[in-house]
């Protein structure tokens, strides 16, 4: 069985009269990326900061990497961990960029090194290496204020390795960049885990979280909605279907007798037939078609995505991703199949 990098249960937080978070549970393989969505005001950057020792929760018991937030550090205690214990395991980049803006890459790396207590010269060859891994070399005589959105998120979260931790909190750490920043972010992270380093990740990015966990939770009013694999949530929601659309009026009068039930696009030769999108409910269509002697011009798959969890789970009318999300999302598709 695999070790648990992060395992919560119960956790609870309140803020006056406020529940902010009522009870939740997470369990979180090391090794892996756990990403963690909900609405803006649901309360993930407050789990981020209970995980991190920032604040304490109201109740419930978190463990992380092997040691109980909970636990009291005082000599002659005979329990271990504590706060101390889980901040010398982790690293936080957080919504905002910890960066000073007023000194240079490499002094924001040394600078670091000095607060991990690293030796001079063992803090000079980390910062390098981490400079150059983060392509931050040509840069890092600069004034960090002169970086680009991009570079002041990869010089935060090599700020962040210095330490060398073994799980990584990374509270949204790509919003407001641009798609290839985005994009190369998410190499940087693949990489960590790689390397074995387990990520807790919240994001406002949905696709975010398609193309980078390896388990989702989906926090809402308080609570866990639904938890599981990218796969295993979108299977949580109905609505996938097949659409087929034929450019012979007699073709589609036949696939409408052999389809009755199916929803009919009169005006574009269509028709719309519930599905889970599997090779067999794929080919158990292709086979009644065929028993007809007709023939689609194409063949469209949609299966609901994470947006459809998302919506579902929430209700929520605060569109994650807003600014890049398209208006409409194409179905996956595949013309002329046969």
């Amino acid at each position: 069985m695999t070790d648990l990098a992060i395992a919560a249960n119960g956790l609870r937080k309140s803020y006056g009269d406020k529940v902010v978070l009522d009870g939740i549970d997470l369990a979180v393989p090391e090794g892996t990326v756990f990403a963690l969505l909900g609405p803006n005001g649901a309360g993930k950057t407050t789990v981020v900061k209970i995980l991190s020792t920032l604040i304490s929760a109201d109740g419930g018991r978190a463990r992380v990497a092997g040691h109980d937030l909970a636990a009291d550090p005082s000599p002659g205690s005979s329990s271990r961990g504590g706060p101390m214990a889980v901040r010398a395991a982790i690293g936080v980049t957080g919504q905002f960029s910890a960066v000073d803006g007023l000194i240079t890459g490499e002094e924001n790396m040394l600078l670091m090194a000095d607060l991990h207590h690293l030796p001079r010269r063992e803090g000079r060859r980390v910062a390098a290496d981490l400079l150059e891994r983060f392509d931050l070399v040509e840069a890092a005589k600069k004034p960090a204020s002169t970086y680009s959105g991009g570079m002041k998120r990869r010089l935060d979260l090599a700020m962040t390795l210095v330490g060398n931790p073994r799980i990584i909190f990374l509270d949204e750490p790509t919003t407001g960049l641009d798609p290839r920043s985005r994009h190369n972010m998410w190499q940087i992270i693949r990489e960590l885990v790689s390397d074995g380093v387990t990520v807790f990740l919240t994001t406002q990015y949905l696709e975010e979280a398609d193309q980078l966990a390896d388990r989702i939770a989906v926090l809402h009013d308080g609570t866990i909605a639904a938890q599981g694999t990218a796969d295993e949530l979108k299977r949580l929601v109905p609505g996938g279907h097949v659409r087929l659309r034929f450019t012979d009026p007699t073709a589609y009068r036949d696939a409408v007798s052999a389809f009755p039930d199916a929803t009919r696009d009169d005006q574009a030769l269509a028709l719309q037939l519930p599905s889970d999108g599997s090779q067999r409910d794929l080919r158990t269509i292709l086979d009644r078609l065929d028993s007809t002697g007709t023939e689609a011009a194409e063949l469209t798959v949609h299966t609901p995505d994470l947006d459809d969890v998302f919506f579902a789970l929430t209700g929520s009318t605060d569109i994650p991703n807003q600014a890049t999300r398209p208006a409409t999302r194409p179905a996956q598709s595949k013309e002329n199949v046969r």
